[in-house]
């Protein structure tokens, strides 16, 4: 499980786009939402939509690695579909704030990598967000004053990229993607792979002539 986080203007969204666009190993983790359907979303795969009812359903039966409430709507990770993807050998992305972070963290420790996306300097992030217009200028003033809560929640996380130039940026992401997929414990088949390796040179070792050998200058 790979999870993204930063303040809003940062770059995660735009860092998570180009990762799912190059590597086909990795699967978008796609939210519960009581939130309304938007004219745009398709359901199943912006989110999933459902009601308040279903909704509470899977809270108290634990279907949820993770849950928030935002503006009055409710957001969940469905355990079922990251587990099922998990078990197929692929990646999940997530893009969540601390709070989903740590709700992840408690329910599968070992199997989570966090990464923090910083801005290079405070005019930086004020001058993506009023770049990308899709907010207003009370909403910007807002996401910035939010900005330093999300921030102070860095330590928290596996590792920080500094998105200063975003190329640099990305490949300093599929790094740490390629660094944690090398771990000994995530290399689905390594045992088998190893033992098959020494059944062949225990073969050879057999065959090996035995005794004293004599070697010509």
């Amino acid at each position: 499980m790979l999870v993204l986080s930063s303040p809003s203007g940062a770059g995660k969204t735009t860092l998570s786009r180009m990762l799912l666009a190059q590597d086909r190993s990795v699967e978008l983790s796609i939210s519960v939402t009581t939130r309304p359907r938007r004219p745009a979303e398709k359901n199943g795969k912006h989110y999933h939509f459902i009601n308040a009812t279903k909704f509470d359903a899977m809270v108290k039966s634990g279907k949820l690695l993770e849950w928030a409430e935002v503006f009055g709507n409710r957001y969940g990770t469905p355990r079922t579909l990251v587990e099922i993807t998990l078990a197929k050998g692929r990646d999940v992305l997530f893009d969540l704030d601390w709070q989903g972070t740590q709700q992840l963290r408690e329910k599968l420790p070992h199997d989570l990598v966090s990464i923090f996306v910083l801005p290079p300097t405070v005019p930086a992030l004020a001058r993506r967000l009023e770049t990308r217009a899709q907010d207003s200028k009370d909403v910007i003033r807002s996401r910035m004053a939010n900005a330093s809560d999300e921030i102070s929640h860095w330590a928290e996380y596996d590792y920080v990229i500094v998105n200063e130039d975003l190329n640099i940026a990305f490949a300093e992401l599929r790094a740490i993607l390629a660094a944690e997929r090398l771990k000994r414990e995530r290399q689905t088949g390594l045992s088998a792979f190893v033992r098959e390796l020494q059944a062949k040179l225990r073969f050879f070792r057999e065959r090996e002539p035995r005794g004293p050998r004599f070697f010509q200058p």
